[in-house]
């Protein structure tokens, strides 16, 4: 659940500012391009600090009692995933031939319309942004540890589980954990491809 919260509001978040950045000519663009490319990787464990100092007591949204709970995981995760989904995003529908555009202006559609059109025609480039965030955040660690605690039962997921039962010597459930890890992102990819086929 925290997982596909944070893909969502990545997918939202992302998905729409990469749209506006493509779509929108502006000054600084390129730089804004770059910095968006320079924080796909963002380091994990940075994010987790940044989020937790944000949430802690004497934090700016300390207020919001956020700290180790789920909505302090799936914030984390959104940070992490969103600038993926925006400079994939942005890479797809710069990709797609400005004659498409064009076309659709000359037969009378709006800017929105036109706009709409080169989304339509990026769309299996946008929903591979989506399943690389997904993939970005579904083995992370790092930041919902430290902003979750892994508390048993409220904040504690399978990434931080295995981490848990590795250091407790338990190596074959932390195997086991991490191949219905790997086999619940295997079907979700295989889930978007399928929706990617009947879109096609």
């Amino acid at each position: 659940m925290v997982s596909g919260s944070a893909v969502a509001l990545a997918a939202i978040l992302g998905g729409s500012l990469g749209i506006w950045i493509a779509m929108t000519p502006f000054r600084g663009r390129r730089l804004l391009i770059n910095v968006l490319n320079t924080m796909m990787g963002l380091p994990p464990v940075v994010v987790g600090l940044v989020v937790y100092l944000w949430l802690s007591r004497r934090g700016p949204l300390g207020a919001l009692h956020l700290l180790f709970t789920p909505g302090a995981m799936i914030l984390a995760q959104t940070i992490l995933a969103s600038p993926i989904v925006a400079a994939l995003t942005v890479s797809a529908l710069l990709s797609v031939d400005p004659k498409i555009r064009d076309k659709a202006i000359s037969l009378g559609a709006t800017e929105r319309q036109a706009a709409w059109v080169v989304v339509r025609e990026a769309r299996f480039a946008l929903m591979a942004a989506v399943i690389a965030g997904f993939g970005r955040v579904n083995g992370e660690v790092g930041a919902v540890m430290m902003v979750g605690g892994n508390i048993a039962g409220y904040t504690r997921v399978m990434t931080t589980t295995i981490v848990l039962v590795t250091s407790q010597g338990r190596f074959e459930l932390a195997i086991a954990l991490g191949l219905v890890l790997i086999g619940l992102a295997f079907l979700i990819n295989l889930l978007l491809q399928l929706l990617q086929g009947e879109g096609g």
